[in-house]
């Protein structure tokens, strides 16, 4: 997965899914299932937000960064998978 969320530290602001370029990131219901990442879903029932981000298209996740860029709390990490990192 390209990006990932530390629910933890996550207001819900919805910044990451104003400013994506690629408009892959979307915001769902707390608590609602992941279609993506069932193991996800669930684990951040305690925090009470109205709202949490989520990667709906991974596959078209350009790695840009501007959502942890523009994240107010730091709470997005952009993972870059191995066929990436080789030059």
């Amino acid at each position: 997965m390209p990006v990932e969320f530390d629910y933890s530290i996550c207001e819900g602001c919805g910044e990451c899914d104003a400013l994506c370029p690629g408009d892959v990131i979307y915001m769902r219901p707390r608590g609602e299932a992941d279609p993506v990442n069932d193991n996800l879903s669930g684990t951040y029932d305690h925090i009470k937000k109205p709202k949490v981000p989520y990667l709906k298209y991974t596959e078209e996740c350009w790695h840009c960064g501007s959502c942890r860029q523009d994240c107010p709390n730091e709470a997005i990490t952009v993972v870059f998978p191995p066929d990436m990192l080789c030059m």
